[in-house]
């Protein structure tokens, strides 16, 4: 049977049809090289081939790693060394896809594109430019052939998902197609960006309701934006870590990190979501002395369990009340009856000593700081000893929490994160 006619019965189109060939060479090709001698442990064997097969797939490993609630530790950890980082495709590719998109060609629009990229990621890769008005800008432009790839493949790990559940019916217990299903919807998201687009609007508006003009975002250019390009005011600006690129943008360093840390608390009652990925890099002070709140590709809701605990965490841990605490996260999904929230305090207390000790400084690689990430695991295993597993929102929640934790001990270390009265946006204020 031809490729074209096992295709047409599958209901593939060729693409699709090469692109499973491809995974499947992949697959195999990690078989072999088990085979042959090539055994690293299970996670990280499963993270190479992740990397191998591309965009999906590296996502996929993302999801992983920031899911501590979901996947087990060995693999979340592994996870945080998923690269996102590719080969950028060349300027002629690219300006192929902006003209299609963007129905001119990209020189009628643009008075200047910088052809090598800023960034190159497995989804996109973004390039510098200026528009004929003299306006600064970013064009995060999706590489081609992408959207097929991850519909294709998500379709595969779906059907893999729902098999599994059949097959082995302990599977179903453990959700497997649930997660499936919540990854897949994730990944279309942010391969469409226009839900990028709908997330920066969502947020400015926000400012502007709130009064805010201490923060900004970038604002988006919707009649150069379509589904695949997303043109974005540039942000000039250093990152909260940067000590002494802060002090020549600001006398005030920490009136900066209040003004970061009074934004955002505020977008968790005020906006339909929440910034989830403030790594230092994402979290600016610009030269204008605001603070930049950039890349809204992850964001999380809040539902109402998560919100209640929220506010209950926000009275108990400033007094260090590792009973109301523990209390306070057994609400949010108790696996059985029966929480013992004494012994769970005990362990909370543990980590809180542990969150006191640890360095504020970003790591020396400029990587992602895996202590930060272990204690984060630390608290989905130990409310998994004693029945509860975290809803994920939960665990992007505390993760944002521990990178503003790691900024108020560089830039201000007297200030009491969860009770500093100059937080007045935190829930236990409002």
């Amino acid at each position: 049977m031809s490729a074209s006619s096992l295709a047409g019965r599958l209901g593939l189109s060729l693409k699709s049809a090469a692109r499973i060939g491809e995974a499947t060479g992949v697959v195999a090709g990690t078989g072999v090289g088990w085979l042959l001698g090539r055994r690293p442990p299970a996670p990280a064997l499963l993270r190479q081939t992740f990397e191998r097969l591309g965009a999906t797939y590296i996502k996929l490993g993302q999801f992983i790693a920031s899911s501590p609630s979901i996947f087990p530790r060995d693999y979340v950890e592994e996870f945080q060394l998923c690269l996102d980082r590719t080969p950028p495709v060349p300027w002629r590719i690219m300006r192929k896809r902006l003209r299609e998109d963007l129905g001119e060609d990209p020189s009628r629009l643009f008075a200047w594109v910088d052809s090598e990229p800023l960034a190159s990621a497995s989804i996109a890769q973004v390039h510098a430019a200026r528009l004929p008005n003299g306006d600064e800008v970013v064009l995060k432009i999706q590489k081609p052939g992408v959207e097929r790839i991850v519909a294709t493949d998500l379709g595969m790990l779906a059907l893999a998902a729902r098999l599994t559940e059949l097959v082995n019916p302990a599977a179903s217990h453990a959700s497997v197609a649930a997660i499936v299903d919540e990854i897949r919807t994730s990944m279309l998201e942010e391969c469409d960006f226009r839900k990028e687009a709908e997330n920066l609007r969502d947020f400015r508006d926000f400012l502007v309701r709130t009064g805010n003009d201490e923060a900004v975002a970038p604002r988006v250019y919707p009649e150069h934006s379509t589904r695949r390009v997303l043109t974005m005011e540039r942000l000039y600006g250093a990152p909260l870590t940067d000590l002494e690129a802060l002090r020549q943008l600001t006398p005030d360093p920490e009136g900066a990190l209040l003004t970061a840390l009074n934004t955002w608390f505020a977008s968790l009652m005020d906006c339909r979501q929440f910034h989830a990925d403030l790594h230092a890099g994402n979290l600016l002070v610009l030269e204008d002395g605001r603070v930049g709140f950039i890349d809204f590709g992850i964001v999380g809701r809040i539902r109402e369990s998560t919100w209640k605990a929220l506010f209950s965490l926000a009275d108990s841990v400033p007094r260090a009340d590792w009973v109301a605490t523990a209390e306070a996260l057994a609400t949010m999904g108790a696996t059985r009856d029966a929480v013992d929230t004494r012994a769970l305090a005990d362990d909370l207390a543990v980590l809180a000593g542990r969150l006191d000790s640890m360095d504020a400084a970003p790591p020396a690689d400029g990587g992602e700081d895996r202590e930060l990430n272990r204690l984060l695991m630390d608290l989905v295993a130990a409310g998994r000893r004693h029945g509860i597993r975290f809803p994920r929102e939960f665990t992007l929640l505390v993760k944002q929490f521990l990178y503003f934790d790691r900024y108020v001990r560089l830039l201000s270390p007297d200030l009491d994160l969860m009770g500093d009265p100059r937080l007045s946006a935190l829930p236990s204020h409002g």
